[in-house]
């Protein structure tokens, strides 16, 4: 299993960015897959959740209607789409399936940071 995220930066407060993720080493399309974030010193929590098939997503109250997780199986990518960005935001991100957390594959992950 790989997994590669990738379009985090540094941002001003209420900018937007688009984070990618690509994986590779299973059927990307029978998993859900979702969006965690990690700040030092914390553990990693989920976000942002979308399932497949059928796309139904699913977000913490944190993020929610400023955050959109969105698939394209195609090309085994999961992107987040993050506007109205806090400072609080700041984390770094990674994409992983929840079935497949217990195998603990993660990738190198991608820092957001939010500041003015």
């Amino acid at each position: 299993v790989q997994l590669v995220e990738s379009g985090g930066g540094l941002v001003q407060p209420g900018g937007s960015l688009r984070l990618s993720c690509a994986a590779s080493g299973f059927t990307f399309r029978r998993y859900d897959m979702s969006w965690y974030r990690q700040v030092p010193g914390k553990e990693r929590d989920s976000v942002a959740t979308i399932a497949s098939p059928g796309g139904r997503t699913n977000y913490a109250d944190s993020v929610k209607g400023r955050f959109t997780i969105s698939r394209d199986n195609a090309k085994n990518t999961v992107y987040l789409q993050m506007n109205s960005l806090k400072p609080e935001d700041t984390a770094v991100y990674y994409c992983n399936a929840p079935a497949l957390l217990d195998k603990n594959y993660w990738g190198q992950g991608t820092q957001v940071t939010v500041t003015s």
